[in-house]
C-alpha cells in the first residue's frame, strides 16, 4: 500500500493540523505494515500557481521556458501521486474561512479533465482506482459546525469534501481541532478529542 501525505500549513513545528496529519499516517502505517509514504510539503517546496503560460501549453504550446517546464513536471507527479495512493492524509487548516493557496494550488494540478475525471454523458466521471480512503486533518482558530453563528463562513472542510467528491473521492474521514484561538483550555481539549480519535482508527 501507499500513503500519501499532503502538509499546508505555514506554521511549521507550530502547526496543529502537521502534528495531526502525522500522527494520522503514522497511525495508517501502523495498521498496514510495510506501507510507502509518499511525502509533500505544500509550503517547503510548492509548485506554481496556475498561470497563462500553463494554459497555452495545455492547448498545445512547446514548452520554452526551464523553470515552466520543470514546473509543469511538478504537476504531472503530483498526479502520480494521487494515482499512486491507496490512502491520502491531508492536513489543512482553516485560512480566512477556506483552505491554504498552497493546498488550492495543488488542487488545481489534480483535478484535471483527461486525467482524474471526465465529463460523460451524465456528467463528471473519475478517473481515478477505485478504493483510495482519504482523511482530512482539520484545524481551525474558531468554531464553525454544529450550526453556530459561524457555520455560514465554512468554506473550509465543505470545499474540500466537494472537490474530492467531484474526482470520486468520497470514503472521507475527518479529524478536526477547532476553537484553536478561544483559548488554552479549548486549545488543549480540542487537540486531546483529536488525537483520541487518531488512536480509535482501526482501517
Amino acid at each position: 500500500m501507499t500513503i500519501l501525505h499532503i502538509d499546508s500549513s505555514i506554521l511549521g513545528g507550530y502547526s496543529v493540523s502537521r502534528s495531526l496529519s502525522a500522527e494520522i499516517a503514522a497511525k495508517q502505517q501502523a495498521l498496514h505494515p510495510g506501507t510507502k509514504v509518499i511525502y509533500r510539503d505544500l509550503v517547503a517546496d510548492a509548485a506554481l500557481h496556475l498561470s497563462d503560460r500553463h494554459m497555452a501549453v495545455f492547448q498545445g504550446s512547446a514548452v520554452t521556458d526551464p523553470a515552466l517546464g520543470a514546473d509543469l513536471a511538478t504537476g504531472s507527479a503530483y498526479i502520480d501521486d494521487f494515482f499512486a495512493a491507496d490512502i491520502i492524509v491531508i492536513g489543512v487548516p482553516m485560512y480566512n474561512f477556506s483552505i491554504p493557496s498552497q493546498l488550492k494550488g495543488w488542487i488545481d494540478r489534480v483535478v484535471v479533465a483527461g486525467r482524474t475525471f471526465r465529463y460523460g454523458a451524465n456528467g463528471p466521471e473519475s478517473l481515478l482506482p477505485k478504493g483510495k480512503k482519504v482523511f482530512i486533518a482539520s484545524s481551525r482558530g474558531g468554531v464553525y459546525t454544529d450550526g453556530g453563528p459561524a457555520s455560514a463562513l465554512e468554506h473550509h472542510e465543505t470545499y474540500l469534501r466537494g472537490v474530492l467528491a467531484f474526482i470520486g473521492l468520497t470514503d472521507v474521514t475527518v479529524i478536526r481541532a477547532e476553537g484553536l484561538n478561544l483559548g488554552d483550555e479549548t486549545k488543549a481539549a480540542s487537540i486531546t478529542k483529536a488525537k483520541a480519535e487518531i488512536a480509535a482508527l482501526v482501517a
